[in-house]
């Protein structure tokens, strides 16, 4: 009888979980398309649309202040060694690593 509860509690949790889970994204996806005012300089928000204005943020702009048009993450692909001959130099120009040397020493 307490095995029959115990499943009987359990099934009933996990529906209220699965049931919360799916209102919670359907309520996330309405929350995507909605636009909310920006905050003006004095902390209060702004609700007219007309000093609306684009401010990116300062890692998109370069050193004139002009958008980058490129993209900001390059990755190139290199072999085991190149990386591990970069770890060991990383590795051996460390602070920590001069400090065990000289203890070695």
């Amino acid at each position: 009888m307490l095995h029959l509860l115990y499943i009987l509690a359990f099934t009933i949790l996990a529906v209220i979980a699965v049931a919360n889970l799916i209102r919670n994204l359907i309520m996330f996806s309405f929350d995507r398309e909605r636009t909310y005012p920006a905050m003006n300089h004095q902390g209060k928000f702004g609700y007219s649309s007309s000093n609306k204005q684009f401010a990116p943020h300062p890692e998109l702009l370069d050193g004139a202040g002009n958008l980058i048009k490129e993209p900001l993450l390059v990755m190139r692909s290199i072999n085991v060694e190149d990386a591990r001959q970069q770890l060991d130099a990383l590795y051996e120009a460390s602070p920590g690593r001069k400090v065990e040397n000289q203890e070695e020493g």
